[in-house]
């Protein structure tokens, strides 16, 4: 169905000057990771993680709970009893529950684990690689998880629900959307199977955090990937000894600080973290947990705690144990046998300034993996692309250097009659000579003809003006349009779109072509341009 052609994120002009550092291995970035990511990168790893072990069968244990009364594939079954094994590691992806998955960086990112893993096992065979993606099912973000894009058409989950998004329930507006997004879709070739998905999976009363485990084990359980649901007291138990810790030190923030101080001036801070960096889960709330004097508080309660009875009370209940943003990701790599994680530039910014936080929690630090870009350029918007004799990679350029090109490179007639002009004069002035020495009085006749014959000159030179105007003008739409093709609203294509329309155009071997095209370790940019013969 498509082309690809893959380019340098620097290129694009459109990710920050840390990721592009950090693809190049930049040295100024060097000191705030702890493995490369190459495959000596991916051996240290390892290593590290075959030295600090993991508790595999309350992962598997947990795993096989999630997955009860689930229909998955082989391939999935297999690779979580794969986990017992010493020898088996995992590549993780982590996202929120978007409603639907949300934006097409969603599916990028669990494709990239899947292709990193098979290609990893072909390339390391001692050991067994297998892709997991991670549901950030606390997170409490309903303005950004609850809304998609499809089309030129805004879907938002209107709900007067709060809290942690993974844990709010299905209503009857969302079901809604779900028969409008049938009406744009339906009628696509296979717009009724991922309609089918959906309702499979998104069902009245049912939770979101559930509802994406099973859309996403829908759209990849054939790549074998795993879904991850940790929100279980049996894996929050793993993680109590540290957060004790956090409650009776706060080592993360004073590790983050320490970081972000160190990190050169000309990148952004990305996550600063706070004194206590983990929240209060119960029900449908997501707390902050904070410190005022010698008590405790969790924000939207009255009750006020000493540090026995928080402690008490987090024993008792693991589960109520949420960490946010800084401790997320050392829960991750406790739980999991993990040596990589993909994510996207905003990811690997926070990522970078927790190294000191996973040396402190005396847990390893995995191998950073930038997530995979691609850019589908579809048939309609390839002919205009080929249309206005523009290159793949000036999507990225903006619409007036587009114009400006576009224009130059098309407008190659000179529109000045100037010469004629002189040419003209040349003629009046030899006809005026001649007119002269016959009769003196004709000069001022021959004068008056020369006035009216340049201002036929001139208003031609306006009209051919004008017409060349109305071409750029022409030209300028199309670009626009163009443009809008592959970079929406001025936001990269991955960062809009969702995957439903793709789905419902191409299918299944949608999915495969983004599999197929999907890199490893090279962390570059895709470009997908149809072919001739695609419809």
């Amino acid at each position: 169905m498509f082309n690809a052609e893959y380019v340098a994120y620097k290129d694009t002009n459109s990710f920050s000057g840390l990721v592009q550092d950090y693809v190049a291995f930049d040295k100024d970035l060097q000191q705030f990771y702890t493995h490369l990511p190459t495959i000596e990168g991916i051996k240290d790893a390892i290593a590290a993680k075959q030295t600090a072990g993991t508790d595999r069968k309350a992962l598997v244990q947990s795993l096989t709970e999630s997955y009860k009364g689930l229909t998955t594939t082989d391939k999935v079954k297999e690779n979580i009893q794969s986990l017992l094994a010493e020898n088996t590691f995992t590549i993780c992806t982590a996202h929120q529950p978007n409603i639907f998955t949300g934006h097409l960086y969603f599916i990028y990112k669990i494709l990239h684990v899947i292709k990193l893993a098979d290609q990893l096992s072909t390339d390391l065979p001692a050991y067994n690689f297998v892709p997991v993606y991670y549901i950030g099912s606390e997170d409490a973000d309903l303005e950004e998880l609850g809304t998609i894009e499809i089309g030129t058409k805004t879907y938002t989950w209107d709900t007067e629900q709060t809290g942690a998004v993974g844990r709010m329930i299905i209503d009857k507006e969302l079901l809604g959307i779900i028969d409008e997004i049938e009406a744009q879709v339906g009628h696509e070739k296979y717009g009724g199977e991922i309609i089918a998905m959906i309702k499979n999976s998104y069902k009245e009363a049912g939770k979101i955090a559930d509802a994406t485990f099973h859309f996403v084990n829908e759209l990849f359980a054939a790549y074998g990937i795993i879904v991850l649901l940790s929100e279980g007291a049996d894996l929050k138990k793993k993680f109590l000894p540290l957060a004790e810790r956090e409650i009776k030190e706060k080592f993360s923030a004073a590790a983050v600080e320490e970081t972000i101080c160190e990190l050169p001036t000309k990148y952004k801070i990305q996550a600063g973290g706070r004194d206590i960096n983990l929240f209060y889960l119960e029900g449908d709330k997501r707390e902050r947990i904070e410190q005022q004097g010698e008590y405790y508080f969790i924000n939207g309660q009255d009750k006020k705690y000493t540090q026995t009875e928080l402690l008490a009370s987090l024993r008792d209940k693991p589960e109520t144990i949420s960490p946010n943003v800084i401790l997320r990701p050392v829960y991750q790599e406790l739980i999991l046998p993990n040596i990589v994680f993909v994510g996207g530039g905003g990811e690997l910014a926070y990522w970078l300034e927790l190294k000191k936080v996973f040396k402190n929690a005396n847990v390893p630090m995995p191998v950073l993996v930038l997530r995979n870009s691609f850019a589908v350029v579809e048939k309609r918007v390839q002919e205009l692309w080929e249309k206005l004799e523009l290159l793949p990679l000036d999507m990225f350029k903006s619409t007036l250097e587009l114009h400006t090109q576009v224009a130059t490179r098309k407008e190659t007639k000179n529109l000045s009659l100037a010469a004629e002009k002189l040419a003209l004069i040349k003629t009046y002035k030899a006809a005026r000579s001649i007119a002269t020495a016959v009769d003196p009085t004709l000069e001022r006749h021959v004068w008056a003809l020369q006035q009216k014959a340049l201002e036929k000159i001139n208003k031609l030179e306006k009209k051919m003006l004008s017409a060349t105007r109305k071409k750029a003008d022409a030209a300028y739409m199309q670009i626009i349009k163009a443009k809008e093709g592959v970079c929406p609203n001025g936001k990269l294509q991955e960062r809009r779109d969702n995957i439903i329309p793709y789905y419902a155009k191409y299918g299944p071997n949608f999915i495969k072509e983004l599999y197929d095209y999907s890199l490893g370790l090279e962390m570059q940019f895709c470009i997908l341009t149809a072919q001739k013969d695609n419809a």
